[in-house]
Formats: structure tokens, sequence, C-alpha cells
């Protein structure tokens, strides 16, 4: 069965850590980008962050840079998602998306019909 899995989320208070996973089955990450999502109540999905698998480059959304790291275990077909730091504004279910980039880097998030997979998204709450 072809899917990703995200996991890692739940409450955590003002200022502290979190590290979600995101795990492909099925299929290999080795050739595709992955995105990091995030949907807070009432509010438009944003991209967060993005690996890319052809360089490796990063991206950062302006609201969580210095604070989130984003990296790849391909040994593990999985991809983390490193939150420090965390606030209250951070509180969303957070997803993470496949998209495949033939040679060519994928870097920043995308519209979602360019993305393959979509894991099922899990809850992150930054509260006191």
């Amino acid at each position: 069965q072809v899917q990703l899995v995200e996991s890692g989320g739940g409450l955590v208070q003002p200022g502290g850590s979190l590290r979600l996973s995101c795990a492909a089955s099925g299929f290999s990450l080795d050739d595709y980008a992955i995105a990091w999502f995030r949907q807070a109540p009432g509010k438009e999905r944003e991209g967060v962050s993005c690996i890319s698998s052809v360089d490796g480059r990063t991206y950062f959304d302006d609201s969580v840079k210095g604070r989130f790291a984003i990296s790849r275990d391909n040994a593990k077909n999985t991809v983390y998602l490193q939150m420090n730091n965390l606030k209250p504004e951070d509180t969303a279910v957070y997803y993470c998306a496949a998209g495949i980039e033939l040679g060519i880097p994928q870097v920043e998030p995308r519209d979602d019909d360019a993305y393959d997979y979509w894991g099922q998204g899990t809850q992150v709450t930054v509260s006191s």
C-alpha cells in the first residue's frame, strides 16, 4: 500500500520542541521532494518547509526560520521536521506531501496538485 504517514504531533508548552516524522511505505522517497504544510482552524493551508531530493536544498517559511529544521533519512524512507521554540501560533494540523522531482529541484511549496502523495496529518498544539 502506497502511503505517507505522519507522526510525532502532540501537546507542548510554548518554547518546547517536537519532531514530526513523515514515513513513506510502498514507494521510495529518493526521487521525491517533501514538503510540510500546516492548516490552523479557520485558515488556509500554508507551506512550512521543503527539502529537495536532487540537491538537498531546503526552504522555510519566514514564520519558522531559525526554529524549524528539515532533514531526510533515505535509508529509513523518512523525512523529519524538527520544531523548536514552538509558539501558540504554530498550532495546526501538519501534513507532509511528496512530489516527484525528475532531476529538477522543487524547493518551494507548490500547489496541492503538484504532489503525488499526502499524509493524513498530525495535530500539533502549543499551549500552556
